[in-house]
């Protein structure tokens, strides 16, 4: 097989890549646009097996919110909200964790979740704890 540029990963479909990025730009725009601070974007811990969060943004009152995205085409098999497993939900609290060690570990903070099911968008504040 022969590929101009660079060779695909394994399991990674460019597309996919790409409406992903997109679902993210799209839910870190409506987000800013109520009033949300960007801190950082698609971050990971480091190790195998760590966790990555979307969308690290901060509250006007200093609140940390920790995005999970989800993008699906349809509302099928649960559409978006049904694709964050416990396992995902667990990854990005320990995340959060890593991240609030080196940020400030005193700050208050949540975790929401940006659904795009098609071209409907729905923000889920506080939708899932770290317990």
């Amino acid at each position: 097989m022969f590929f101009l540029g660079k060779k695909p990963q394994p399991g990674v479909s460019g597309t996919t890549t790409a409406r992903g990025q997109a679902a993210e730009d799209q839910a870190l725009a409506y987000l800013q646009a109520r009033g949300l601070r960007l801190l950082a974007r698609n971050y990971r811990t480091p190790g195998r097996g760590g966790g990555e969060i979307d969308l690290i943004l901060q509250e006007s009152n200093g609140t940390v919110v920790f995005v999970e995205v989800r993008s699906r085409s349809s509302t099928g098999f649960g559409g978006a909200g049904g694709s964050i497993s416990a396992a995902k939900r667990q990854r990005v609290v320990l995340a959060a964790q890593h991240w609030l060690l080196q940020h400030g570990a005193g700050q208050a903070c949540r975790f929401d979740a940006v659904l795009l099911n098609g071209a409907q968008l729905e923000w889920l504040p506080a939708a899932f704890d770290a317990g």
